[in-house]
């Protein structure tokens, strides 16, 4: 009789999180990663991959590491509501969460720091305790070599799945994700998720990875919004505050995937990122919306938006 083949998942949340705002912002999809759907798919890969029945394949285990914004920090930011959703998403995937404050820099933003060493190390404990047959990795730093090979004498196979993509930050810039080399040749296997998910037969399980409506994080509490006749599309009710009420108002005239720019001839019109809104989210913006503002410098000298609402 077979034995169960005993499967751990390990997040790199930061990572996980830049390829779900992808695939929600900036990917023709416009949906976010489903946890449920991507185990699922976890588990149908590693019957392939031993050759065995599916259902003999079992996530035991599964972990989330991420930097995090205190509860005042996300809270002024409009951030802790949908924070909290997330954190539902998961619980209810019986994922554990594993949380470091994100620490202040220099130019006054916010650092991860010690999350990746934190994921080796939990990793490589519970292996030992656990000896699960295969961890799977959801990351794409170098810096996951070591915990790699360390594994690979316990006698654990390790799944990697990795996106490769471009997309444009929140301060304008363009970003490209990349796996690191040294981890595809240091892992048992390598799943290259965004080949598999833009492959033009996708099975149901490839289907299964994003979330279907209503949307698995919502952005609630909600108020119908009916600007233009869109009626589906909601937006958060929020107090106008003293920011609120000093901050610039225009029109937004550009949107492209995942950014867009307000009009603002005084400082040759204002870049804004999906991150920057507060009470809408960003694929039910549309031209001609009236938008308040705060800005920022950037290190450029560019002013971009920090802060953007929909003018209700």
């Amino acid at each position: 009789m077979q034995q169960l083949f005993r499967i751990a998942v390990f997040y790199d949340g930061q990572y996980f999180f830049n390829v779900s705002n992808y695939y929600l912002y900036q990917h023709p999809r416009k949906a976010r990663i489903s946890i449920s759907g991507l185990h699922n798919f976890i588990k149908e890969k590693a019957a392939e991959f031993v050759g065995i029945d599916r259902n003999l394949c079992q996530i035991v285990d599964a972990h989330y590491f991420r930097g995090r914004l205190s509860a005042r920090d996300a809270s002024e930011a409009g951030k802790l509501y949908n924070e909290r959703v997330f954190d539902d998403i998961l619980m209810s995937e019986n994922v554990v969460t594993h949380y470091l404050p994100l620490r202040p820099t220099a130019d006054g933003g916010r650092q991860e720091k010690g999350v990746d060493v934190w994921l080796a190390l939990e990793a490589y404990e519970l292996a030992i305790y656990k000896r699960y047959d295969a961890l799977v990795l959801i990351a794409c730093d170098g810096d996951y070599v070591p915990l790699v090979r360390k594994l690979s004498t316990l006698g654990t196979r390790v799944i990697l799945l990795g996106w490769d993509l471009s997309y444009k930050d929140a301060d304008n810039n363009e970003r490209v994700t990349r796996t690191s080399q040294a981890l595809l040749e240091a892992v048992t296997h390598y799943l290259p998720m965004h080949t598999i998910i833009e492959n033009r037969n996708p099975t149901p399980t490839i289907q299964d990875l994003f979330v279907k409506s209503p949307p698995e994080v919502q952005y609630a509490p909600y108020t119908p919004y009916t600007t233009a006749g869109n009626t589906d599309a909601y937006v958060k009710p929020f107090v106008a505050s003293e920011e609120y009420e000093n901050a610039r108002e225009s029109t937004i005239f550009v949107l492209k995937e995942g950014y867009g720019f307000i009009h603002d001839p005084s400082v040759n019109n204002v870049f804004f990122h999906f991150s920057n809104l507060v009470n809408i989210d960003f694929n039910d913006l549309e031209v001609g919306m009236r938008v308040r503002y705060t800005t920022k410098v950037r290190d450029d000298g560019k002013t971009q938006a920090d802060k953007v609402w929909v003018v209700e």
